[in-house]
């Protein structure tokens, strides 16, 4: 291989060669070292990769994000490497940090990176002054020269030194974001693909906070998808008992607002996708004084707030989604995916104290303050109501449905009214024993026989705070002691009513329904309930309202 073929591969994957050969003879995370000479395999030349791809690939930006694709996917938090603030692509040494690895560095590690930044500054100091002075450049020195060439142009040497900068890998802190994010993956892409907007911007969150729930910024930045209180406001509720910027879900959907509106006034997701760092204010201002070519806005555009964070988002977020998105590929081991949200929701009619929704849905304040980490203390506490409008998380229904992908209609507070058994029969079939299935809650089979949590453990004998139940456990619904009558009676839904002699089933909805408990217990689809009432999963229901029943 040429020297000159060399030094291109090592500016386009952002690879020390001396660094490579150094880790792999000392045998300290050879396989990270190993993948990153490789990297350029994924990436084109120039252009971009798919014509259809809302999110372009500037041809001046592909080292960039092949910068970042090092950080997210290769490079360990034991790593830090040395590069050009102006072009990340220049990278002139990757060290291995000593001791052991943590979220922040030991005073010794620190000691450590100053001493290599000390000296490889030094080092392009003395490279500029030769330069200027044309001196003879020794092989170090050449080298030097040779990397900040390839990686943009040789007047780059002038002022290399103070634009060095170190960053630290992100290998681990990523790949734990990835297992994070399949708790939420599907949900984020429902939103976004429900806002017709690009189902893969569920990845921003990969470049705010990992998907660190209790993720915080300097600049009072909150949750997963990081929004200011300021901006809070505007996109979803921020308020003395909720903030749902601290609800990932809420706060998706706040995203989503957010990104149409800079999406139709920017027309172009890379800026779109910068304002969310920048302002769309920012990025307006960077349009009209450089242009709408982005890549130009990013070499070119000066600004005090458009610095190295701005100016690396988009191609951020293009490199975390090419890792998160073919994870297998950068994390060959395997990841622990978590497991889709499960839990539902139902969005008060009217403002409730989590007290009274606590023993509405038969569980405990603190169980409720724990699904719910938009709330406030005070409102969790329940010294202040939650306002009407809020979706409030309880746990998980039997069918293990999220409301993401079944959405629950406005409700009140109180509990579900009791189903009914029988597709066209007013009075259902009484039950004294019920067989727990497989998802079954302590909470579902409560809900299923119109009773609430704590009757059941009365009726089971189990502790105020049980709550397991296991698959073929035998539970009481029922008291043998009380009359079949009354049984019958609390069993039969007193909102049903037929019209033409019996041949069409109408349903009255009581306080709690909601359009799946119906479409449940007349054991009919959601969707041809909500077609033959001329509704849609996100149409509200109320008490009161008639639901004709399809017929089978």
């Amino acid at each position: 291989m040429s020297r000159f073929v060399l030094l291109r591969l090592i500016a386009l994957t952002g690879v020390s060669f001396f660094s490579v050969a150094a880790v792999a003879e000392d045998g300290a995370t050879p396989k990270v070292s190993t993948a990153t000479a490789n990297i350029t395999s994924t990436v084109p030349a120039t252009g971009t990769i798919n014509r259809n791809d809302p999110f372009p690939r500037h041809d001046t930006l592909v080292e960039q994000t092949a910068f970042w694709r090092n950080v997210y996917g290769y490079w360990s938090q034991q790593q830090v490497a040395f590069h050009d603030m102006d072009y990340p692509g220049i990278v002139y040494e990757v060290i291995d940090l000593p001791g052991s690895r943590s979220d922040s560095y030991t005073a010794e590690q620190k000691k450590f990176i100053e001493a290599h930044r000390d000296d490889l500054e030094h080092k392009l100091r003395q490279l500029e002054i030769a330069y200027k002075l044309k001196s003879p450049l020794s092989d170090e020195y050449q080298e030097l020269l040779s990397r900040i060439t390839l990686g943009a142009n040789e007047s780059a040497v002038i002022g290399a030194a103070d634009r060095l900068r170190s960053q630290r890998g992100l290998r681990e802190r990523f790949s734990r974001g990835i297992e994070i994010s399949g708790r939420y993956e599907d949900t984020f892409r429902q939103i976004f693909k429900e806002a017709g907007l690009p189902q893969d911007l569920a990845y921003l969150p990969h470049v705010e906070s990992s998907f660190q729930a209790n993720a915080r910024s300097s600049a009072g930045a909150v949750g997963i998808w990081q929004f200011t209180r300021s901006a809070g406001r505007l996109f979803m509720k921020v308020n003395p008992a909720v903030d749902e910027r601290l609800d990932p879900v809420a706060a998706a959907r706040g995203a989503a607002r957010y990104l149409r509106r800079s999406y139709d006034m920017l027309n172009d997701w890379a800026f779109a996708i910068t304002s969310y760092n920048h302002g769309v204010e920012g990025m307006m201002r960077a349009k009209r004084t450089v242009g709408d070519n982005f890549s130009d806005v990013v070499r070119s555009y000066e600004s005090k707030s458009f610095g190295f964070a701005s100016k690396n988002f988009y191609t951020e977020f293009l490199a975390a989604r090419d890792v998160a998105g073919s994870h297998e590929d950068f994390f060959p081991d395997g990841l622990r995916i978590e497991a889709p949200l499960q839990n539902e929701t139902v969005i008060l009619e009217r403002k409730t104290s989590a007290v009274q929704l606590a023993q509405a849905y038969g569980i405990s304040v603190k169980d409720l303050a724990s699904l719910n980490p938009a709330l406030s203390r005070r409102a969790a506490r329940g010294d202040i109501p939650i306002p009407a409008g809020v979706a409030v998380w309880l746990p998980s229904d039997s069918d293990g449905k999220s409301p993401s992908k079944e959405p629950v209609a406005v409700v009140q507070a109180p509990k579900a009214a009791p189903p009914i058994e029988s597709k066209t029969q007013r009075v259902a079939v009484s039950r004294n024993y019920h067989v727990v299935r497989r998802k079954e809650t302590l909470y579902s089979i409560a809900r299923l026989y119109g009773t609430d949590v704590s009757t059941l453990r009365d009726l089971n004998g189990m502790a105020d705070r049980e709550h397991v139940v296991k698959v073929g456990q035998k539970l009481r619904v029922s008291d043998p002691d009380a009359s079949s009558a009354a049984q019958v009676s609390q069993a039969a839904p007193a909102t049903l009513a037929t019209s033409d002699a019996g041949s069409e089933i109408i349903h009255v909805v009581t306080k709690g329904e909601t359009a799946i408990d119906i479409a449940a217990q007349y054991g009919v689809s959601l969707k041809s309930l909500l077609h033959s009432n001329e509704l849609t999963k996100h149409s509200v229901i109320y008490p009161g309202q008639k639901f004709r029943i399809p017929q089978q």
